[in-house]
């Protein structure tokens, strides 16, 4: 006999709770709410037109990715970047994902090529605009987040290859700190081209059919991505 099924309220109210998070998380992602600003309940509420519930419930889900942060008898507020530590931390466990990734993945590049071709040729494009705009600080804010959304798309690409749905699923728990990482670790020209260059090379080696190659070209450009972003600020 089937099990007792869920009230229809209680399935409606889930989904209400999912669409405030998922708007939130838009916000917090593309800049609209900045870093330790304080996050009204109802503020949010009146501003998505729903009740308070599943707005509070929606700050339970986004502080258990790191985006916000709860003080007491404070409230919520938007949590800083990540500091130097934590963006070692969270380099370390990109780079064993992505590796694994990566190799595993390299059974399917035949398909896999065609698609990281085209992420690349769009990626490419992306970068080119922010490298003529110059300073990171002239950049305006929708070039930069279409660049980073190329970038998560090839190595999202990678991940969907790789035939292992719970490496999926552990680098999607990393998302949002990765976006948010990529946001704030952007320093110039430089480090764009740096990245698209590093980009090619992932994808000459699979080109070739070299496991090896690909692996290490994946290696080498997660541990310098990491190295840009703790590189100190140049005036």
């Amino acid at each position: 006999m089937a099990g007792p099924v869920a009230p229809s309220d209680e399935i409606s109210r889930r989904g209400l709770r999912e669409q405030v998070y998922d708007s939130v998380l838009r916000m917090l992602l593309d800049g609209r709410i900045a870093s330790d600003e304080r996050l009204s309940i109802e503020s949010v509420a009146r501003m998505l037109n729903v009740s308070p519930t599943p707005v509070r419930e929606a700050f339970v889900m986004l502080e258990r990715t790191g985006l916000v942060s709860r003080v007491a008898l404070r409230g919520y507020r938007v949590a800083p970047p990540l500091d130097a530590e934590q963006l070692r931390e969270l380099f370390a466990a990109r780079l064993l994902l992505e590796v694994e990734a990566t190799r595993l993945a390299y059974d399917q590049r035949a398909s896999l090529v065609d698609e990281l071709r085209e992420i690349t040729r769009l990626h490419d494009e992306r970068a080119e605009r922010i490298v003529s705009l110059g300073a990171a600080a002239a950049v305006p804010v929708d070039a930069t987040q279409a660049y980073f959304h190329s970038d998560a798309d090839f190595h999202n690409a990678i991940f969907q290859r790789a035939g292992n749905r719970y490496l999926v699923d552990m680098y999607d728990s990393l998302g949002a700190l990765t976006h948010r990482m990529r946001q704030t670790a952007h320093r110039g020209p430089e480090d764009v081209r740096e990245a698209t260059r590093e980009h090619h090379e992932i994808v000459r080696a699979f080109e070739v059919g070299d496991q090896d190659s690909a692996v290490r070209a994946m290696r080498e450009h997660i541990e310098n991505v990491r190295a840009r972003s703790l590189a100190p600020e140049q005036d």
